[in-house]
């Protein structure tokens, strides 16, 4: 059976890539959080992209648990906002936007107000994901803890109000033209087919049938 330990801690994050990885009929394996997989000490996000973030994860996460877990393929993903009228706001620091702990309705009450008025074509933006894993040495092969990073995008703008109870974080503000709701309003089904998560751990999923045979 193959074991991915997860680096992160958010449920819904979890959830979101069970079910993907679940689809790409990856064959028997096990999906860890890093917490379950027994903790971490979580690393600071110093990259200046997400792929960047994304394999520093990966990394710290595959060190914590290479004892108890040798053989495991340690993933992790980097993601965010990317609003254009506000350049140097989100990106790589989405979370920590107004703070880690200010909760996301005031962070997308805050986006909402100073894109107030703004029209249409001002609001653009897009959500960026980049997966990364970090595969055990094969035998037979060269290289050994092999970094694997894939990247996914979905375009949209950001809404004029709060929509939706699905979803988290940024979710209630991102419109999507083709569905004409939030990503808050779409089912999880419709949220993992086009958002830049399911198409970054759809992309990582294909990458690692191919690296394994399966």
């Amino acid at each position: 059976m193959m074991t991915l330990i997860f680096a992160t801690g958010n449920r819904n994050k979890l959830e979101e890539v069970r079910q993907i990885l679940a689809e790409k009929e990856l064959g028997e394996f096990q999906l860890l959080s890093i917490e379950e997989a027994g903790g971490w000490e979580e690393p600071e996000e110093t990259g200046e992209s997400f792929i960047e973030n994304a394999v520093i994860k990966a990394k710290a996460a595959r060190t914590a648990v290479e004892e108890k877990y040798p053989g495991a393929i340690a993933i992790a993903d980097d993601s965010g906002l990317e609003v254009d009228a506000l350049p140097d706001e989100l990106g790589v620091h989405s979370a920590r936007f107004m703070g880690h702990d200010t909760p996301y309705e005031e962070k997308n009450a805050e986006i909402l107000r100073r894109l107030e008025e703004k029209p249409k074509e001002e609001r653009s933006a897009r959500f960026v994901c980049a997966a990364a894993a970090i595969l055990p040495g094969i035998p037979g092969h060269e290289e050994s803890n092999a970094v694997v990073v894939r990247r996914g995008v979905i375009e949209g703008y950001i809404a004029d109000a709060p929509a939706g109870e699905n979803g988290f974080g940024y979710d209630p503000i991102f419109f999507v033209d083709d569905y004409g709701k939030t990503t808050a309003e779409l089912s999880a089904e419709e949220k993992n087919e086009i958002s830049h998560r399911g198409k970054a751990f759809r992309m990582l999923a294909d990458a690692l049938k191919q690296r394994y045979g399966l």
